[in-house]
């Protein structure tokens, strides 16, 4: 089989069973809804009205052109006439899966089977929103020719955007749009100033300080999580995307810094009522202790072994944090309530815009420590170890120090996002502290880029801000998660903010260099 056919056969497979399986679970109405909202198209009562049909449409089509493009990849003999059959046998072999599969769940419809009895999901209303309000069989045709024809349309225009003369014109384009920005007199002066970097810290401290005042408390504390999340990614980052050390049990720090700051200014169970500023930093060391205890023993291992013992070591701290047989220390089950919050001057911090200023600062305090490592000897030599342990060893770098040290200042930045999360929710129990915590952390690392400090922020806002958007798709979320993780690492492996190294480490296979130097380096004829 050619490879421009095998190209069209693998996306239409891909896509017709990714369609199937996302209308199955009902997906494709809660998208129908949402796209409803967006456009402004409202006229939906009924779910196989012409409003939702126009935007079941209009989303299904993005999702072909999609399946069209990813059919017409480059390959050896590229042509516009190549790339239009790898889009067509694309959109032939996913219009026949899903053709196939409307008739068969119209069939059934019409019969008068209720499919909510095996599906939850599949309502009468949704198969006939599937269907296009039309019959089985038309319905399935209608379908099959759609299918194909956007197939095609999208291989001819994925020939044509990668054509070298129209990417180099868009190169253009953004260049001279750039070059025009910086030629504005008032950027020009700033550039040219010594205290240029100075001025520009202080825009965006500026737009920082600005942003939380039009939005409401609702949006101030999903801004908040994000804020507390950055915290959590900027921290493990550290231990992942700069020392390569493979931590699951990450929450465990997070855990500590929250029940620490609890415990200590809470009237229950101790009665203790510290000031919070003085619990912040005992949370804060406490949890950096943790990570040094942690590390001693476990930071001989590697890889998976080390990633299994992190993770039992966070499950540990959950499962104390619910034992009964301590709630008189650390309030068990119940968790710990009416935890006091940060003031300066006299003035509380008693409003999510109020703890989004305080989390803004902590952010910019952990992205300044962060950076300055990033570009010490301590950050190259956390960069040699990931690269090569053994390695690193032979040129003398004490590795078990060094890991430690990743252990320490990640678990203090765990801790002190815990201790922040904590005093603005004034309560924290073993639920706020579980597994998927940890996951979540890992995973906004990865979306973002491993070791990129821009990459972790840009994570944040994408798992954590993003699902709060679109709080209609929250019975999906970890099917979000699942399927971003797997299209990232096909996509986009790098993240979508890498770091420059990340980057070149994940392209430099792409930059071989010319055969016939590697044949013939002496650039004469060959003996």
């Amino acid at each position: 089989m050619k490879e421009h056919i095998r190209n069209g056969v693998s996306a239409g497979l891909t896509f017709g069973v990714v369609t199937i399986f996302f209308s199955l679970i009902g997906f494709t109405s809660t998208a129908t809804e949402l796209m409803g909202g967006f456009i402004g198209n409202t006229s939906t009562a009924r779910a196989s009205s012409p409003g939702a049909i126009f935007n079941l449409v209009f989303l299904l089509t993005l999702v072909y052109l999609w399946n069209g493009s990813m059919a017409a990849k480059p390959t050896e003999e590229d042509t516009q006439q190549k790339a239009m059959q790898s889009g067509l046998v694309a959109g032939t072999v996913t219009g026949l899966l899903v053709a196939i599969y409307a008739f068969t769940v119209g069939s059934i419809n019409a019969a008068g089977i209720d499919m909510r009895d095996y599906l939850t999901s599949m309502s009468s209303d949704a198969i006939e929103l599937f269907l296009l309000g039309l019959s089985p069989v038309v319905g399935a045709v209608v379908q099959l020719v759609w299918i194909t024809a956007v197939g095609a349309g999208a291989g001819w225009l994925a020939f044509k955007l990668r054509d070298k003369p129209l990417r180099k014109a868009i190169g253009r384009l953004w260049e001279r749009i750039k070059e025009r920005f910086s030629q504005v007199p008032l950027i020009q002066k700033i550039n040219k100033s010594k205290y240029g970097n100075f001025i520009w810290y202080g825009v965006i401290l500026l737009v920082l300080v600005l942003i939380p005042l039009p939005l409401s408390d609702y949006w101030n504390y999903t801004l908040g999580t994000i804020g507390i999340y950055v915290l959590l990614g900027l921290g493990l980052n550290i231990v992942v995307g700069m020392a390569g050390l493979l931590d699951l049990g990450y929450v465990a720090f997070f855990a500590i810094g929250a029940y620490t700051v609890a415990l200590l200014t809470a009237p229950t169970p101790h009665n203790l009522l510290w000031n919070f500023w003085i619990a912040l930093i005992c949370g804060v060391i406490l949890a950096a202790l943790a990570g040094i205890l942690l590390g001693v023993p476990v930071l001989r291992m590697r890889g998976d072994y080390l990633a299994i013992v992190t993770l039992g070591f966070g499950e540990i701290i959950r499962i104390l944090s619910k034992s009964d047989a301590l709630t008189g220390f650390s309030g068990g089950p119940r968790g710990v309530r009416d935890i006091a919050g940060p003031s300066i001057l006299g003035m509380p911090f008693n409003s999510p815009r109020a703890f989004v200023w305080l989390i803004i600062l902590g952010c910019l305090l952990v992205i300044f420590v962060t950076s300055r490592l990033q570009n010490s000897r301590v950050g190259r030599a956390w960069v040699a170890m990931r690269e090569d342990e053994t390695v690193a060893q032979a040129v003398g770098i004490n590795t078990w120090q060094y890991k430690l040290m990743a252990f320490a200042i990640g678990a203090a930045f765990a801790g002190l996002g815990g201790v922040l999360f904590a005093s603005r929710n004034m309560f924290t129990g073993p639920e706020d502290h579980n597994l998927m915590v940890s996951i979540n952390v890992l995973s906004l690392v990865i979306v973002g880029g491993m070791g990129s400090i821009p990459g972790v922020i840009t994570g944040s806002l994408v798992l954590k801000g993003l699902p709060e958007l679109l709080r209609q798709l929250e019975t999906y979320r970890m099917l979000a998660f699942g399927a971003l993780l797997v299209a990232m690492m096909i996509i986009r492996p790098e993240g979508l903010w890498p770091s420059k190294r990340r980057r070149l480490e994940m392209h430099e296979e792409e930059e071989e260099p010319p055969t016939e130097h590697l044949a013939n380096p002496s650039g004469g004829d060959a003996a």
